[in-house]
């Protein structure tokens, strides 16, 4: 290279880190320290560090580039989601295979030991196993299949829950059925929507009407619906295409939301609504598809009950972690419900949940009630093998 040359090359490379070092210099005025962000202790260096590396341009060009690559080139996301059909995204926790039997085996042992102590305190349980979206809609799964192991998992899980004694009512016919009236869940999110919510809220109240020998407090429930919004699904995160390439993304659902609240008239129907006979004697407790207001499920299963309930379900922690946390409730511990109904996902039974807040020994104790409560299911006292 002739020494024209190499000047020409080192004064190109140095005004390209020249550009990309006053490029990169724009998030400075855009960085505010919290207050009680100090230098000594390098909290400030470390917030900045934050701030500088969210608003560095290059790393956004990068990723968005890479993730558009993946996306329009071989239909694949971030690890989280899975590409389906016609812009439908779908949860890969729907998806991947279990590392073991042996994970489905412990949470079902977990399942039939909450089952005995909610029994023990005179709790009735309604098990609401909520069927996966990828089961609900087949037919926009594209080139990645469920897991062997997804195959047949609602049908063990109710039938598991049959074996048990539990009320728990075939939720799959139900949102099958719904889809004839709309969309059940949502496109680009895990969740189902408020119709779906409102059809299994429905399907609920008539299997404990059916099934439970309660006398519950009546109160008359109506549910407005709002306009038609844009909504943004919780897999679209998964699909970092945001601003740069927001175009190739599917388009967002268009939620209605919904909410419930007593009807005007429940105060002129001579009802105590302040004294204990109005306390609500049934609580729900599940996921972010119970604890989330954009579904409306405890709204409509208020309303398809004609009870009040009081809802503990929590977002972001699976169906288990809540329950446990309810046992262990002093409020709960004091005054149960009669009546408890569990929302539980069905792709939850075969995954790993983080428990690690409760007493190990508590857990193995209710572990060995269930496993102990299977095994006499199985082996009826008084029936012994022919010889």
């Amino acid at each position: 290279m002739s020494k024209p040359l190499q000047y020409a090359y080192v004064a190109a490379f140095g005004g390209v880190l020249l550009g990309l070092a006053g490029w990169s210099l724009k998030a400075f005025p855009s960085f505010a320290a919290a207050e009680g962000t100090t230098v000594l202790n390098g909290k400030l260096a470390h917030a900045f560090e934050g701030h500088y590396d969210d608003q560095f341009p290059i790393k956004r060009l990068g990723t968005n580039l890479w993730a558009a690559l993946d996306y329009a080139l071989f239909d694949e996301g971030r690890p989280g989601v899975v590409i389906g059909k016609d812009g439908w995204l779908y949860t890969d926790e729907e998806f991947k295979p279990a590392p073991s039997q042996t994970q489905l085996d412990d949470n079902w042992a977990l399942v039939r030991g909450v089952q005995q102590e909610l029994e023990r305190r005179g709790v009735k349980l309604v098990l609401a196993i909520i069927p996966a979206k990828a089961r609900i809609y087949p037919e926009y799964i594209g080139k990645e299949q469920p897991a062997q192991l997804h195959v047949g998992l609602y049908d063990e899980f109710l039938q598991r829950a049959r074996q048990a004694g539990m009320a728990a009512p075939k939720l799959l016919d139900t949102l099958e059925q719904a889809k004839n009236n709309g969309q059940v869940f949502l496109r680009t999110d895990t969740h189902w929507t408020p119709l779906g919510a409102e059809a299994v809220a429905q399907r609920l109240a008539q299997s404990i009407r059916e099934g439970q020998n309660l006398d519950l407090p009546q109160q008359t429930f109506i549910t407005d619906a709002s306009k038609a919004a844009p909504h943004k699904g919780d897999l679209l995160t998964f699909l970092p295409l945001d601003p740069l390439f927001s175009e190739l993304l599917p388009a967002p659902d268009q939620l209605q939301a919904r909410q419930t609240h007593p009807a005007e008239d429940n105060a002129a129907a001579g009802g105590d609504l302040f004294g204990d006979s109005a306390e609500p004697q049934v609580a729900l407790v599940g996921t972010s598809y119970s604890a989330n207001p954009h579904w409306n499920f405890a709204g409509a299963l208020k309303q398809a009950l004609s009870t009040d309930l009081i809802n503990y379900a929590k977002e972001g922690k699976g169906p288990l972690e809540p329950m446990l946390e309810l046992l262990k409730d002093p409020g709960f511990q004091r005054k149960p419900p009669r009546l408890l109904v569990w929302e539980f996902p069905e792709r939850y039974l075969p995954m790993h949940s983080d428990l690690s807040q409760f007493d190990a020994n508590w857990l193995a104790q209710l572990r060995a009630a269930g496993n102990r409560d299977e095994r006499l299911a199985a082996n009826p006292p008084g029936l012994t093998a022919a010889h």
